[in-house]
């Protein structure tokens, strides 16, 4: 099965290039379409809708394809008003009535597209979420064991040290509860003959 390389991974330079430059220059091809052709905004605007899905499979979950998306529907929403404005011709469809929000537009927009992206990824490569790589180990245990989490179901010995771990857990302040209440109640029962 394909594993993308997370974007994470990748060298600095190869992460500029993938999370601002080309999100900032498919926004300039577009910008420039916008007064001069219809279907070649609209063409590169729905392949640039793709790639931000596409890219939030470089993420460990939604919250990382979201981030990627949000930055880059930012710079494509730039990058369009930017190349449109030196073009200086007339849009061929509505950037609003204050066109600096389109940008804003653009951003949340690219931000669903990667949080989707991420999403599908997490879930079709079954990579666990970044929540529990740092999660302790029981709790993830438990948690993947209940079917949460998306990642592999532990073992039945991991599940039942974590298990075990939960009652021994569990059971302290109960048994703590126990010899307190008396106390507590003998207390309560004094502080009511007084009143």
């Amino acid at each position: 099965m394909y594993q993308p390389v997370l974007l994470k991974d990748r060298p600095r330079n190869t992460r500029i290039l993938l999370a601002g430059v080309i999100p900032a220059l498919v926004g300039a091809v577009a910008g420039v379409l916008i007064g001069s052709s219809l279907a070649g905004y609209w063409l590169v605007a729905v392949l640039a809708a793709l790639g931000g899905v596409l890219a939030g499979f470089e993420h460990e979950d939604g919250w990382g394809g979201a981030d990627r998306g949000l930055l880059g529907g930012l710079l494509y929403g730039i990058g369009l008003l930017l190349a449109h404005a030196i073009a200086g011709t007339h849009a061929k469809v509505s950037l609003g009535g204050f066109p600096p929000l389109f940008a804003v537009v653009t951003a949340i927009v690219g931000m669903f597209l990667g949080a989707l992206g991420g999403r599908i990824g997490r879930i079709a490569l079954r990579r666990p979420s970044a929540a529990t790589a740092s999660a302790p180990p029981a709790e993830v245990a438990m948690a993947a064991a209940a079917g949460d989490l998306g990642a592999p179901a532990p073992a039945p010995a991991a599940t039942a040290t974590a298990t075990a771990d939960l009652a021994q857990a569990a059971a302290a302040p109960a048994a703590d509860l126990a010899v307190a209440t008396p106390a507590m109640t003998a207390d309560l029962s004094a502080r009511d003959v007084q009143a």
